[in-house]
């Protein structure tokens, strides 16, 4: 059964693959983990257990080194966040994290959506982030919903390998559905094709970050609130 920890874990391997995949690094400063994402030129901070000058100003260094435009820092709801508003962060979105059995979501199948490798309408950011489906061994599937041959939302199914405590967990990551196209089942399919894919991979247990309104969605398709955290954001360069 996922718990909060293995959420954390399972978001920060997220990240790591995404910068795998597009050229960006992880690195740590003083027990402050960072993940950089180029293709949006952004720094993660993920979870520290509790933050320092010494750690975060090392590390918002090298992100201007790097480039970034913004940083967002990862939160447990036990973390105290007074020592990021002193460098400028201000408060983000509520992280929801929420967990099903893997076959709870394909109960409700919804419009049809489908892995797609490279699908022509994904540009920008998206489109590079796009090659973390390609990895070997295959660890991420870009789910695709259409509407005939509109595409109207997208998400990742993920499934690493080799992250200790995670064996038999998956996640759906990036999940999004057009303002227009809402309240159609998209969303629906989206859930259940990415939790088809991860099932197929070896995942017995499914972990989604929700937003506010995804949670209620979330929620209606078997999915139930672990617990809540926080995201602090700022930009910079």
């Amino acid at each position: 059964m996922a718990t909060i920890a293995s959420c954390q874990r399972l978001q920060h391997a997220w990240f790591t693959a995404l910068a795998s995949a597009t050229g960006g690094r992880s690195f740590g400063t003083h027990e402050s983990r960072w993940v950089w994402l180029p293709a949006r030129r952004q720094l993660m901070l993920m979870f520290p257990d509790e933050i320092s000058a010494a750690g975060i100003r090392p590390g918002l260094a090298e992100g201007s080194r790097l480039g970034a435009s913004s940083v967002t820092a990862w939160l447990g709801g036990s973390v105290d966040p007074a020592p990021l508003e002193a460098f400028g962060f201000r408060r983000g979105p509520q992280t929801c994290w929420m967990t099903a059995p893997v076959q709870a979501p394909q109960a409700w199948p919804g419009t049809a959506a489908a892995v797609e490798i490279q699908p022509p309408e994904v540009s920008g950011a998206d489109a590079e982030e796009l090659r973390v489906g390609h990895s070997q061994p295959r660890q991420a599937w870009h789910i695709a919903a259409r509407d005939s041959a509109r595409m109207t939302g997208r998400a990742y199914a993920f499934y690493p390998s080799g992250i200790a405590g995670l064996s038999e967990v998956g996640g759906i990551f990036s999940l999004a559905v057009g303002a227009s196209s809402r309240r159609r089942g998209f969303g629906t399919a989206l859930l259940s094709s990415a939790a088809a894919a991860a099932e197929a991979a070896g995942a017995k247990d499914l972990i989604v970050n929700a937003t506010a309104p995804g949670q209620d969605l979330c929620a209606a398709r078997g999915f139930s609130l672990v617990g809540r955290g926080r995201t602090y954001t700022m930009a910079i360069g």
